[in-house]
């Protein structure tokens, strides 16, 4: 096996070689989700899904062919310590040693970087949850995903969830926006953005820490990405201030849509703002992509809130996803460096 960098940027055979393996990892493993497609997955391998900007490895076997792939993230803000590891081996190619080899490498990489412990997912009872197993990898937190079909909502559905969730949200006002957040805005949504620092987390990890110049810079990644992005705000009448958003990016190609954060700043919980921007985002969608063919949201497990939430407005379960650790020092370096 030979292990290579290449840049997706300029490298579209790579690009192309890796997507046909993405695909039919997904078809071999029963993935219930769309995959990216052919555009979002060099998008994805350019920039991430961070402001820290990822390595893409592929390898070749003795006649030249890609057989599998990885993608390293190292942090460069919080948590320095860690490394994100996603590799990836063609189906046909499982068992023969190449998913280790992946690793190994990765993680001589995040060694040299100075990095103790590295981490990934894998869908609970897939082969790559077999292989996380096989190394002695710690799990973590598990996390679900839900899927909403727009089109199969019945008429009515959302008006009716509307209704229901304004009289709780008295003295509150929704403001909506389709791309970068406008400057006299990035300080408020930065303090959204920090209010996940109370959502449950592996041991050690810390969460990340926002300001204005760091919601612009995830603005201009996605822009680069090529997706559209959506943001619906509540704002209190009292004070002006925003104390609730949700955030939905669509894939422009495929009719599928991700729902991003959805946060409300503590002492404004309980007035069912979670549910009235959801409804809200939706109802800006059905009049903005009407061509949305699934909506795809991801939840840390035990979050009954937002599970009931998801559950209103019509997602039903997907998979679930386990997290995965591993101390570097446990990982064997390759054979050749």
């Amino acid at each position: 096996m030979r292990t290579e960098r290449f840049d997706p940027a300029v490298d579209a055979a790579a690009v192309r070689a890796c997507h046909d393996i993405h695909l039919a990892e997904w078809r071999a493993d029963g993935v219930r989700r769309a995959p990216m497609s052919p555009r979002m997955f060099q998008a994805w391998l350019r920039y991430g899904l961070t402001e820290d900007p990822p390595e893409a490895w592929l390898a070749r076997d003795d006649d030249g062919e890609v057989c599998g792939w990885y993608v390293l993230t190292m942090p460069e803000r919080e948590n320095r310590h860690l490394a994100s590891i996603l590799p990836v081996t063609a189906p046909a190619r499982r068992r023969a040693g190449l998913g280790t080899a992946l690793l190994r490498h990765a993680a001589d990489r995040a060694r040299q970087n100075g990095r103790t412990l590295v981490t990934g997912h894998s869908l609970e009872n897939s082969a790559g949850a077999a292989f996380a197993r096989s190394l002695g990898a710690k799990q973590g937190l598990t996390g679900v995903f839900w899927a909403l079909h727009p089109r199969s909502l019945p008429a009515g559905r959302l008006a009716a969830l509307r209704e229901k969730a304004v009289p709780g949200a008295a003295g509150y006002s929704l403001v909506s926006w389709e791309g970068p957040t406008a400057e006299d805005r990035l300080v408020q949504v930065a303090a959204l953005f920090d209010v996940e620092a109370d959502a449950p987390r592996a041991a050690g990890e810390e969460p990340a820490w926002w300001d204005a110049a760091r919601v612009r810079a995830e603005d201009e990644r996605i822009a680069t990405q090529g997706r559209r992005f959506y943001t619906v705000a509540a704002r209190e009448y009292r004070t002006g201030r925003l104390v609730a958003i949700t955030q939905l990016g669509v894939e422009p190609l495929d009719g599928s849509a991700f729902q991003e954060l959805t946060a409300v700043a503590g002492p404004h919980r309980g007035h069912r703002l979670g549910l009235l921007v959801k409804v809200a985002m939706l109802q800006l969608l059905a009049a903005h992509e009407p061509q949305l063919t699934q909506i795809v949201t991801r939840t840390a497990e035990g979050n009954e809130h937002m599970d009931a939430i998801n559950t209103e407005l019509g997602f039903t379960v997907l998979e679930r996803q386990l997290s995965w650790e591993l101390e570097t020092a446990r990982i064997p370096r390759p054979a050749q460096s």
